[in-house]
């Protein structure tokens, strides 16, 4: 069987390790938006020729910050993502991490193939391991006690939140999980964390030391903040726009850390690992799918 030519679209570190892990898989690699760095792979000059070079096409996570420019931090320019669009073809595959849904809608138009990595289900359940591992090497750093007999509270109890209270727990941290849904607070009792409702959190924010949120809307305005003691931390895990008013914490003298796309920045090696296996079982079941058709 012919192995497909990558493309490496911009991205983090997450994506420098992937084209290095695709290439010692013995495919044919090159990267483009990455021209701050010596890489030792083949590096594109122009986007057009590194987009109709390959069969698949592996953009970052996320693909854009704003739904306008590739995120790409180590590219001294800019590249529109609706250049990307209008330089694919229909017989090339284009993969990145949380693809907006106008990209989406646009490429479904144009009968382009484009698959948002991160929405599968194994990348979403192995990328929690290095964001709850990140989390709490960034407590760590900032905290002035351990964290074994801290309490701490996990904001959500998705992916994330689950590993991470696990992980906590086997720290020897006093746990505790704040969440909507009665299934996902028995289920927090079951594993012998403590068990919070949202509507009964302000009561329990003032002996916490650790906050840990992972819910992407703001959930501390600051009559929520007022609440928290002085010296807690609260690391905010989640994706734009996070769940913390931020100029409110401020003028509350609130220390908040922003702490999203952890995996790229603590374990971007076992990330990359992660990405490269997804990109995989997609491709397999692409070729599946044109073998029953």
């Amino acid at each position: 069987m012919i192995k497909p030519k990558f493309t490496i679209l911009g991205g983090d570190l997450r994506n420098v390790e992937l084209a290095y892990l695709l290439k010692s898989d013995d495919n044919e690699v090159e990267v483009y938006g990455f021209d701050k760095l010596d890489l030792f792979i083949n590096q594109q000059e122009k986007l057009h020729e590194a987009i109709f070079n390959a069969d698949i096409i592996i953009g970052p996570l996320p693909l854009s910050e704003d739904n306008k420019m590739l995120n790409a931090p180590f590219f001294t320019g800019n590249i529109q993502i609706n250049d990307i669009l209008y330089l694919l073809s229909r017989k090339q595959v284009f993969m990145a991490g949380k693809i907006n849904e106008e990209f989406q809608k646009k490429a479904k138009d144009m009968g382009l193939t484009s698959i948002d990595y991160f929405a599968r289900e194994e990348m979403q359940a192995l990328n929690a391991i290095p964001t709850a591992e990140g989390a709490i090497q960034v407590a760590m750093e900032n905290m002035d006690i351990t964290l074994h007999s801290s309490s701490v509270i996990v904001l959500g109890y998705g992916r994330i939140g689950k590993t991470l209270a696990r992980m906590l727990y086997g720290i020897g941290a006093n746990v505790y999980v704040a969440a909507r849904n009665y299934g996902d607070l028995a289920w927090i009792e079951n594993f012998k964390y403590k068990p919070v409702h949202f509507k009964e959190l302000e009561h329990y924010l003032p002996s916490i030391d650790v906050i840990f949120n992972t819910i992407p809307h703001i959930i501390f305005d600051e009559n929520l903040l007022s609440k928290v003691c002085k010296d807690c931390i609260i690391i905010d895990i989640a994706s734009a726009p996070g769940g913390v008013d931020v100029d409110a914490a401020k003028k509350l003298n609130i220390k908040v850390i922003g702490a999203s796309g952890l995996p790229g920045k603590v374990a971007p090696l076992t990330a990359a690992r992660i990405i490269k296996d997804t990109v995989y079982n997609i491709l397999k079941e692409i070729r599946n799918e044109k073998i029953i058709g």
